[in-house]
């Protein structure tokens, strides 16, 4: 997979990238993340991105000029179409069946906004999908975008190094994780419990089951809510 990032602020991503299983993934081949600077794609000595709105208002607007300038130049550094996502509080919940979605494309690439948003052409003209990675506002898209490419990259084939590990995760079939334990058997008072002990893991995998269930049921109940609708849908 490659993953490029339009921004204007790519150093906010040189530590992110290089560490854990962002850095393996990298460093093993399974994914070519590239960051490119919009301001490099300006034309005038300031190297301006943005402007006041048309029909007034409190902010600035990112031009188009420079963000396309810089996507027509990255969209030729690969032979695969990329599939183009803004990160924008205005676009669509990002979620793990989202992020599972996008681990199977070959290219993706990011544009990170600022300042009060995008001119709308951006997103008319260049094809974009729009992702929010929540109901809150930021200063910038860089941290969506490292949100997103952490939760695609760890889902690619090999990235884990045990790709079972990513199947349990919580959201991944609707529920949250049960919960974990490791040694020691007792801490400051506090057992594991002893199905976990027991060596039967049939048992084992009925109370992880039950226990995602409850976890859901008491901490996120919307989740249930929506798996019931599904069900109903089918």
């Amino acid at each position: 997979m490659r993953i490029d990032v339009l921004t204007l602020f790519p150093a906010m991503f040189e530590s992110p990238l290089a560490f854990s299983i962002v850095k393996r993934a990298q460093e093993t081949g399974l994914v070519e993340i590239r960051l490119t600077d919009i301001r490099d794609f300006t034309t005038d000595a300031y190297r301006k991105v943005d402007d006041k709105p048309y029909g007034g208002g409190p902010g600035m607007v990112m031009m188009c000029g420079p963000v396309f300038a810089a996507y027509d130049h990255v969209k030729t550094l690969s032979g695969d179409a990329p599939r183009t996502i803004l990160l924008t509080p205005q676009g669509r919940p990002f979620t793990q069946a989202i992020a599972q979605e996008l681990s199977r494309e070959k290219r993706l690439l990011l544009i990170a906004g600022r300042y009060e948003g995008f001119d709308e052409r951006i997103r008319e003209g260049l094809g974009a999908e729009q992702i929010s990675i929540g109901d809150y506002v930021l200063n910038g898209g860089e941290l969506p975008a490292m949100v997103l490419i952490e939760a695609v990259v760890r889902l690619l084939p090999g990235a884990l190094g045990d790709d079972e590990s990513a199947r349990d995760d919580s959201f991944v079939n609707g529920l949250l994780e049960y919960p974990q334990y490791t040694r020691p058997e007792v801490f400051r008072g506090m057992k594991t419990p002893d199905i976990l002990l027991s060596g039967d893991h049939g048992k084992i995998a009925q109370w992880r089951r039950a226990q995602s269930l409850e976890r859901t049921r008491q901490w996120r109940p919307d989740l249930l809510k929506d798996q019931e609708g599904k069900n109903t849908d089918g």
